[in-house]
């Protein structure tokens, strides 16, 4: 699961990373609502969590401007604006969630999942595709019932898969939600991790369409 955080107060942004990270997310994050627009309007982001109170260009009209070009990512809000017209203009906007400050690191990580589960689809934080289940909340994995280990990026790699187990994956979109933008992302670096995920979790889970990308067994 890939998110964008646009916070332009570095304390805060460094522990929603810290928080997203710890929950399973692969974090990008900017203090510009320049940034931030051309980011939402041209990456992939499975959420965005999103200031109001940006310093070069406000939140609300990032979001606006998302909205009428079709990036449909679920969005939320964080202002230090309290008057309830303000939520309800950020949600008529076009945001999914709103949160003000100061708030709770573990309600902010609740809402996030429950704003990906519900973008795929889905109201619980199991997910199950034939022997798997997936489990976004404890970040788990079981096969037939029995937990295996995965490491943070195996578990990303296969929760991704879950979230969209209803179509094919793409190595591209893949690779841009299991590294940031650092780090290295060569197709073979991610046949590594397939394969090593596959040794852990036996035949018969992920599937290949060769030329296509990756699936669950029992998805599309």
């Amino acid at each position: 699961m890939r998110a964008l955080v646009v916070e332009d107060d570095s304390r805060i942004a460094a522990d929603l990373g810290r928080a997203l990270t710890a929950a399973g997310f692969r974090v990008d994050g900017t203090a510009s609502g320049q940034d931030a627009w051309f980011r939402g309007g041209t990456e992939g982001y499975d959420l965005i969590v999103l200031d109001l109170g940006l310093p070069d260009l406000d939140g609300l009209t990032v979001l606006k401007r998302w909205r009428a070009e079709g990036c449909d990512s679920p969005v939320l809000i964080l202002t230090a604006r309290g008057a309830w017209t303000e939520r309800v203009e950020g949600i008529e906007a076009g945001a999914d969630d709103y949160l003000p400050k100061p708030f709770r690191m573990e309600e902010l990580v609740a809402r996030a999942r429950a704003l990906v589960r519900r973008a795929g689809g889905r109201a619980e934080p199991r997910i199950e595709a034939g022997r798997l289940t997936v489990d976004l909340n404890r970040m788990t994995a079981l096969v037939d019932g029995v937990p295996v280990p995965l490491t943070p990026l195996e578990f990303r790699l296969i929760a991704h898969l879950a979230v969209h187990r209803d179509r094919v994956v793409s190595p591209t979109e893949l690779l841009e939600h299991l590294y940031g933008d650092d780090d290295a992302r060569e197709a073979n670096a991610l046949e590594a991790v397939v394969t090593r995920m596959r040794r852990k979790l036996g035949p018969g889970i992920v599937a290949t369409r060769r030329g296509f990308g990756y699936l669950l067994e029992g998805g599309a």
